[in-house]
């Protein structure tokens, strides 16, 4: 038995667990974490056009949606009491390059987002992700050349990117491209144009996983993609090589972390927030929603229940907050009680 929890500390009959779970009234008073919409951020994904909604077929309920409909969909997202959005490109085939150069245009898709919806919801956090695949023509998040994903090359570009979304008033910037240096690089560069108080969410421990899949449809990447991203991503195998991937992280100037994906990597999220006691995110990615959201329309799964159940275990295991998108559909269940 564990030291926590010894022999003496009670035993049947006297003790019975079953007391404090027999009614809903008790069972709130002794519940050790809770799920409140202010733990969500809502990943969402903006396409060029007006009124325009594109449904994501491997992400049911996920939609593409047009500058003008997403500034709608975060007043929605607001209402709930959800504290910010995640806003990822779908970029036009066309502007997809070598060189990445859309990434860092000032007027490209995504800082002209950020704009419309900093302008319509001041008060709305918006985090926006720092990475070439959604602009680069080969689906890599760095630059490549003769097959491989170059370092050093790929962070200059990355400042630049992160420059001109802190520009258009981008409040964290969340690199998720797993290049080395990347953290300190930014906010040397985010410092020395103005932006010190802009934060950094860093993708601390970012696996090399197949629950992405749904998510590289989503921006228009899985087509490009040339190889796998093994070279820079994590393998799933380690978890003591992610301790060591937060630690430079966060020496380097990360103001929050982040685990992904989610479900299969909780004992990774217990481990940075227990070994660093820093502001420590999940996101519960494209794949993990998929196969939720599968099963619960094909009638194997009730979707509520087991989202909030899927929600809560992240916070069971440390995180202060999830990405999911299924965020909505959670505060609306929230708000319901």
């Amino acid at each position: 038995m564990s030291p926590r929890f010894p022999a003496s500390a009670g035993r049947f009959p006297r003790t019975r667990m079953r007391r404090n779970r027999r009614a809903e009234w008790s069972r709130r008073l002794a519940a050790e974490n809770r799920l409140d919409a202010s733990d969500l951020i809502w990943p969402v994904f903006v396409v060029e056009g007006g009124d325009t909604r594109q449904p994501v077929p491997s992400m049911p309920g996920v939609d593409r949606l047009s500058i003008d409909l997403l500034v709608d969909a975060v007043g929605e997202a607001a209402g709930l009491g959800i504290p910010a959005v995640a806003v990822f490109p779908y970029v036009a085939p066309e502007l997809k390059t070598p060189d990445g150069r859309e990434a860092v245009n000032p007027d490209n898709l995504i800082c002209r987002a950020v704009r419309a919806v900093k302008a319509a919801h001041p008060g709305v956090g918006v985090i926006c992700d720092v990475a070439l695949d959604p602009f680069n023509s080969d689906g890599h998040d760095g630059l490549v050349r003769d097959g491989r994903v170059l370092n050093d090359e790929t962070l200059e570009v990355l400042c630049r990117q992160a420059v001109v979304q802190a520009g258009a008033g981008c409040d964290v910037i969340a690199p998720s491209d797993m290049m080395d240096g990347r953290v300190g690089a930014i906010r040397d560069a985010l410092d020395a144009a103005g932006f010190a108080d802009t934060q950094i969410m860093s993708y601390a421990a970012k696996y090399a996983s197949a629950f992405y899949g749904p998510f590289r449809d989503a921006v228009g990447s899985s087509g490009a993609l040339k190889g796998d991203k093994k070279t820079y991503q994590m393998d799933p195998a380690n978890a003591d090589e992610a301790l060591r991937e937060a630690a430079l992280d966060i020496d380097e100037g990360a103001d929050m972390v982040m685990v992904k994906p989610g479900l299969p990597y909780l004992d990774i999220v217990r481990a940075v927030k227990e070994a660093f006691g820093m502001p420590t995110f999940a996101f519960n990615v494209s794949g993990e929603y998929a196969m939720l959201r599968a099963a619960a329309d094909h009638g194997w799964l009730d979707y509520d229940r087991a989202l909030i159940e899927t929600l809560l275990s992240f916070k069971r295991a440390g995180a202060d907050g999830v990405l999911t998108y299924a965020a909505l559909d959670a505060a609306r269940l929230l708000e319901a009680g």
